[in-house]
């Protein structure tokens, strides 16, 4: 016997599918400091360590939804003094990596018309990018407000086994994520090549991209 899909899946506890899609692709693909930090890494050290930093945010996201499923976020909800220490926490680690990424564009500046090869050699070789992507993911206002907020409204309070509603709209989510992150991971590759030719451009890349993570701090800082 067979099932319509729609069907198949509200029997797995997933209501309003439609609109959590159409939800899902919107959050996916609105920018946010995950998928920018994926990219930069992705320019400047290529493919390989662009998928180690996106498999930091795919292990982070799991555990905000892991996190949603267990309660957590309705605990975050209801406490105002924990949910302050969470994104003043995020906040802080959010502006230091701006600070860094503003630094090493003084440095680009500075050097620009040195030899390209030695540019980024101190930073590739103290960075870890699953790392600082995973603590990037999981202080993500994005993905925070996603998890808290809209993930948890498409599981069927009264169905037996939440557990899997949670397992099928967190599948969809890092399918998505992975989708998006790899056009992101090659689409970064294409630049490096820019990037390697023109330090000046590469310097303008880091500055925005610091710039734009001061942005997310700011705009986390103020969350409610």
């Amino acid at each position: 016997m067979s099932y319509p899909r729609a069907t198949l899946v509200s029997m797995l506890g997933v209501t309003d599918l439609p609109t959590y899609l159409a939800g899902l692709v919107l959050i996916v693909l609105l920018p946010g400091p995950n998928s920018l930090y994926v990219l930069s890494v992705a320019a400047r050290r290529g493919v390989r360590a662009g998928y180690t930093a996106a498999a930091g945010v795919w292990c982070g996201d799991t555990v905000l939804m892991t996190l949603s499923a267990a309660g957590v976020a309705s605990l975050l909800q209801g406490n105002a003094v924990l949910f302050g220490i969470v994104k003043y926490a995020g906040a802080g680690y959010l502006t230091w990596l701006a600070i860094g990424m503003l630094r090493t564009a003084w440095g680009m500046w500075r050097t620009r018309r040195d030899k390209a090869d030695a540019q980024d050699a101190p930073a590739a070789a103290d960075e870890r990018p699953f790392r600082r992507a995973l603590v990037v993911s999981l202080f993500n206002p994005k993905a925070i407000l996603f998890f808290v907020a809209f993930f948890v409204q498409f599981v069927d309070p009264g169905y037996a086994y939440q557990a899997l509603s949670f397992v099928v709209l967190g599948a969809l989510a890092q399918l998505a994520s992975f989708l998006y992150l790899s056009a992101l991971i090659f689409s970064g590759t294409k630049l490096a090549a820019a990037f390697r030719r023109r330090k000046g451009l590469s310097a303008g890349a880091t500055s925005a991209a610091g710039a734009l993570f001061l942005g997310f701090a700011v705009k986390l800082s103020l969350a409610s």
